[in-house]
């Protein structure tokens, strides 16, 4: 038996599915656990050894609809707070 061709050519079940969660491709069906996000599990899958996968889904990479409003409404508070113009206000 060698390892290449004739051994591929046993590959036709899939292992990994679509997650719920995170949409990637790496939803294991029979650990039923996901690989990138880890869902059934509450708590977001995470580590620090990996920097650029935290930067791929962390604050800022989606729409923040509801970040984006936090924002405005700090800086337009904080205005106020010194005093600006309202020319300033208008702007923010």
């Amino acid at each position: 038996m060698t390892k290449g061709t004739s051994s591929f050519g046993k590959r036709h079940n899939k292992t990994h599915t679509l997650c719920r969660r995170c949409g990637s491709k790496a939803y294991h069906l029979q650990k039923s656990t996901c690989g990138k996000c880890g869902y059934p599990a509450k708590r977001k899958r995470k580590y620090n050894w990996s920097v650029k996968a935290k930067r791929r889904s962390t604050t800022g990479t989606g729409r923040m609809r509801h970040m984006k409003v936090v924002f405005r409404r700090f800086s337009v508070l904080s205005c106020l707070r010194s005093s600006c113009s309202t020319h300033d206000l208008i702007i923010s």
